[in-house]
């Protein structure tokens, strides 16, 4: 019985989250330029990484491990 009713309760916590619920929140106009600032710096990021490691990436490569 105890996992019947373990059962249930998880069942009834999925369904709670997943019903929608009105926010009532506020986006600022500023929101949209952080986000984009913190995509450029990722790619950034990415690219800076890839390029320092570059030269071990190809001989990686080339050697056919």
């Amino acid at each position: 019985m105890g996992k019947k009713y373990l059962k249930l309760i998880v069942m009834g916590a999925i369904l709670a989250v997943s019903i929608p619920q009105a926010a009532y929140a506020y986006i600022d106009p500023s929101t949209g330029s952080y986000v984009m600032q913190v995509l450029l710096a990722a790619v950034l990021g990415v690219s800076f990484v890839v390029k320092s490691y570059w030269n071990k990436i190809k001989t990686f490569f080339r050697k056919g491990h």
